[in-house]
């Protein structure tokens, strides 16, 4: 089984407003990356944010880690359910694709041009929760070269929205995100 998890905790400090709740052709950014992992996963849960239109988890071990924060509380979540797996994906990460997870393959696999585009093991939560609670930066490429992770260049590369001009742009993309 796999859990989606959309990992909303950031600051949205380039984008100056709550990023999530952008709205890209009529839909929310939060909405479409819920709806994106959705097709894909047994159940999603947004992580970093208390308001959503599925269950919320906290980051782990707090707010302010990053990316791994929320794919820390994601695999512990996943791993007390009863899922294998984990496929991650930033709010602002559009136009996953129908394929995520043919592209990806095998867990453990994150996009390379966007790396909490991801499939993790539940079996990786030890590894974050080493670099989560030791010295040193928080980086996604250690914990991904820690548990032997594939960097897979994707056929068809997602958005990733992180200013005013970066969802102007997508708004006026033809294809459909």
């Amino acid at each position: 089984m796999i859990l989606g998890a959309v990992l909303a905790g950031g600051r949205s400090t380039r984008f100056g407003s709550d990023k999530a709740l952008a709205v890209l052709h009529g839909r929310t950014l939060l909405d479409r990356a819920v709806a994106a992992l959705a097709g894909h996963c047994d159940a999603v849960v947004v992580v970093g944010r208390d308001d959503a239109p599925v269950p919320t988890l906290p980051d782990w071990p707090r707010a302010g880690m990053g990316p791994l924060g929320g794919i820390a509380a994601a695999l512990h979540h996943a791993r007390d359910a009863g899922y294998a797996e984990v496929l991650t994906c930033a709010v602002d990460s559009v136009g996953l694709g129908d394929d995520v997870l043919v592209q990806l393959g095998a867990a453990p696999a994150y996009c390379a041009d966007q790396p909490v585009i991801g499939l993790w093991p539940v079996s990786a939560a030890g590894a974050v929760d080493a670099i989560l609670t030791g010295e040193g930066r928080h980086s996604m490429i250690a914990f991904s070269q820690s548990i032997g992770a594939r960097a897979v260049r994707f056929d068809n590369k997602p958005a990733n929205i992180n200013t005013p001009a970066d969802l102007s742009a997508a708004e006026e993309r033809s294809h459909g995100l």
